[in-house]
């Protein structure tokens, strides 16, 4: 399994850093892990063909997370003429949540007689679900969008990603992280106790069981402070960075 970071940036662009947006490649397999709102542009700058993705996974149903699923499917349709299959994933809610949003960006896009399969699947909480090729868990964190906020666990059966997604500190998170090869987890702040978000003085502080954890959706007071998370032994993401599991 391979990691590639298209964006790990905040709701802000902090840093010049595009929302979040993981490739994931397993094999013959090739989706994302969340696709935020300038997906599309970070995929085009690092010469991902959006034809080539088989589907999209996602945490949690905030506009940094999903906001890119509109540019994506009307790419697919008009410029990229797809004509794959394409399966958009996430928690309950999924479905509603994006007919609502492709009707709110591009009114009327959701009645579109699409040229390719596409299928909406809504991801059952803490119940392994065979998902594209790879078993999904996902456990319900502390963060409001609107429908539950999950942290992500993939596996193809070899090694195994997991993602926080948005959230503060639950112990929700252990079993995510458990074992697993890389867990990529959100690192809002330095030092505030935020509600939704971690920080670095809480999450250094935390012991999880993964062979390797990553930082990532970090604000600019967190990005001053990078180099201590390296000291410590973490990983910080890093858009256009790859990692192999």
């Amino acid at each position: 399994m391979r990691l590639t970071i298209l964006g790990c940036g905040d709701a802000f662009g902090s840093g010049g850093r595009f929302n979040a947006c993981f490739l994931i490649e397993s094999g013959a397999r090739r989706v994302l892990l969340d696709c935020g709102a300038s997906s599309l542009v970070a995929m085009r700058v690092r010469g991902v063909d959006p034809n080539r993705l088989e589907g999209v996974i996602l945490s949690h149903l905030h506009g940094d997370h999903f906001g890119g699923l509109p540019f994506l499917l009307l790419d697919a349709q008009h410029a990229s003429q797809r004509r794959e299959p394409l399966t958009v994933a996430g928690p309950p809610g999924t479905r509603a949540r994006f007919e609502g949003l492709m009707e709110a960006m591009f009114p009327r896009s959701w009645s579109t007689r699409w040229r390719f399969p596409l299928e909406v699947v809504e991801i059952p909480l803490a119940s392994p679900t065979e998902v594209l090729g790879f078993t999904v868990t996902t456990a319900e964190v502390v963060h409001y969008s609107g429908t539950p906020s999950t942290a992500v666990r993939l596996s193809d059966g070899e090694k195994v990603l997991a993602y926080s997604g948005d959230t503060e500190w639950t112990d929700a998170l252990l079993p995510i992280a458990e074992g697993a090869d890389l867990f990529i987890m959100e690192c809002y702040d330095y030092a505030r106790a935020l509600t939704g978000h971690m920080s670095w003085e809480i999450l250094k502080s935390r012991r999880l069981a993964a062979r390797r954890v990553m930082v990532t959706h970090m604000n600019a007071g967190m990005l001053a402070h990078v180099e201590e998370a390296k000291a410590a032994g973490f990983l910080v993401a890093e858009d256009g960075a790859s990692v192999s599991l």
